[in-house]
């Protein structure tokens, strides 16, 4: 488990690349209060939706009810597809609809920026559809190779999902802020995509018994989610303000809220791989018996928490033991804090939801990865807050 865990999470590295992009691109997330905000929002949603198909789909191969393959594959194969772009749009919709709360309460914005945030939520994540052909592929790749996909998947595709969706992010506020009305034209097309798609999927879906179990049990936890990432973008808000301009620390936050993430869910992930199989028992007690797994993802996690940072101070040309001693002890204050929430959370999750005979998957990953980042987040602020 220390080995699969600890490679899934070399994938976490390249969350560098995003950071450092963000790093350098500072300038336009400053154009207007909720570029910064809704950063961690874009991100968080597509790990949330990311995490839905993983869990499910991971699930699925074990028990055989899909095939890993993308053509002749069974109906439920394609029911989940079909969920996850409309749990995309409607997911968009609520984020812009409640950041304009959190907007007008903490970030400075009026109900004018609506159709700017709406837009501009709808087209990236539209682009971001991509990923879910990326994670699939990757599910039916890992399976034929006989690796666990709940170990390997999740934390591979996560990474990869933060790299584009934040190359994604920034290229719509380019086109938003700089482009002009071509620019805005473009994003609004952009954005006609998922609805184009949403307007075909539902006329054949609407009395698919399978497809509703999917959006009824995911949407509570998609509005969860909406609130959650917009408390982690205005805890983001904070944290640009305490890091004052330090670009080691933008260059290493998408990699440690995607790393907590990808640690918390292989813990989550596999335990409701173990419920469905009945070799874990449905009850919190059981946590000493999924013991080995946690204790594998949180020395994981350590070595590679230590990684990033040292990575991060050696991008940005910062190399020195002052700065060495300062961000690794701000990271591990982050990582104990967070980790430990994470993982009773996640934990706690798939036993209730498995108890009340609800499918954990829907559960699990969706609200485990929303609030890994969130939790991650708040972390790391505290840690800022302590030893700055």
């Amino acid at each position: 488990m220390f080995k699969e865990t600890a490679l899934a999470c070399l994938f976490d590295i390249g969350g560098l690349i995003a950071g450092f992009t963000i790093a350098l691109q500072l300038g336009v997330f400053q154009l207007s209060p909720w570029a910064i905000a809704l950063y961690p929002a874009v991100v968080s949603v597509k790990g949330v939706i990311t995490g839905l198909l993983t869990g499910r789909l991971s699930t699925a191969l074990h028990l055989g009810t899909v095939y890993p393959r993308f053509f002749g594959n069974t109906k439920s194969f394609y029911k989940l597809i079909g969920a996850m772009v409309v749990l995309t749009l409607a997911t968009s919709a609520t984020i812009s609809a409640i950041a304009i709360v959190f907007g007008t309460l903490f970030w400075g914005i009026t109900i004018a920026d609506f159709p700017a945030i709406l837009t501009v939520m709808v087209a990236t994540l539209s682009l971001g559809l991509l990923i879910t052909l990326i994670t699939v592929k990757v599910a039916f790749v890992s399976f034929k190779k006989s690796l666990d996909p709940d170990t390997i998947v999740y934390p591979a595709i996560s990474t990869v999902a933060d790299i584009i969706i934040t190359f994604l992010y920034i290229g719509v506020l380019n086109l938003y802020f700089s482009g002009g009305p071509v620019g805005k034209w473009a994003i609004i097309i952009f954005g006609l995509i998922n609805v184009f798609l949403v307007l075909i999927i539902l006329p054949r879906n609407l009395r698919e018994t399978e497809f509703l179990k999917i959006i009824k049990e995911s949407l509570p936890t998609m509005l969860l989610v909406a609130f959650m990432v917009n408390i982690t973008g205005t805890v983001l808000k904070g944290i640009s303000n305490l890091a004052d301009g330090r670009r080691e620390i933008y260059t290493v936050y998408p990699a440690i809220i995607d790393m907590m993430g990808d640690v918390g869910l292989v813990v989550g992930s596999a335990a409701t791989t173990k419920l469905a199989l009945g070799v874990l028992a449905p009850s919190f007690s059981s946590i000493k018996n999924h013991a080995k797994n946690i204790f594998s993802a949180w020395t994981a996690s350590l070595v590679m928490f230590a990684v990033l940072g040292l990575l991060s101070l050696a991008i940005n040309g910062m190399f020195s033991l002052q700065g060495i001693s300062s961000l690794l002890l701000i990271l591990f204050v982050s990582n104990v804090i967070a980790f430990t929430v994470i993982v009773l959370l996640s934990y706690g999750i798939a036993i209730l939801t498995f108890k009340r005979g609800l499918d954990p998957d829907n559960f699990v990953l969706p609200i485990g990865s929303s609030l890994a980042d969130s939790i991650t987040t708040i972390a790391l602020f505290v840690a800022l807050l302590l030893i700055i």
